[in-house]
């Protein structure tokens, strides 16, 4: 299962970003694999619906799960139609890293 973990960068000493449509990086960690990769949020720094775009980019990619600090309602409804689960961590002083473990 693939589960998307929002940065605020490129690399799993970065830490967790609380925003999802606004995040910098998402980490799509792989548990079958047990293997991650990084790719950048191209909307970011849209004007305007962030959130929605992120969720489609969420569904083409294949995730199951992702795991940020707030979904707005436009992504949550999406994510919801797609069966993808939302997690909130209001943590924004663990790494990447620290999160991989704990869902291991």
């Amino acid at each position: 299962m693939k589960t998307i973990i929002t940065a605020t960068g490129n690399t799993e000493d970065a830490l967790f970003d609380l925003r999802y449509g606004r995040a910098k990086y998402f980490c799509i960690y792989d548990k079958e694999t047990n293997s991650s990769k990084f790719i950048k949020n191209e909307h970011a720094d849209a004007q305007g619906g962030a959130g929605t775009k992120a969720a489609e980019q969420t569904v083409e990619l294949g995730v199951k799960q992702v795991i940020s600090g707030d979904f707005g309602p436009k992504a949550k409804e999406i994510l919801e139609k797609f069966n993808i689960q939302m997690v909130v961590l209001n943590d924004d002083t663990s790494s990447i890293k620290d999160i991989i473990n704990k869902i291991k």
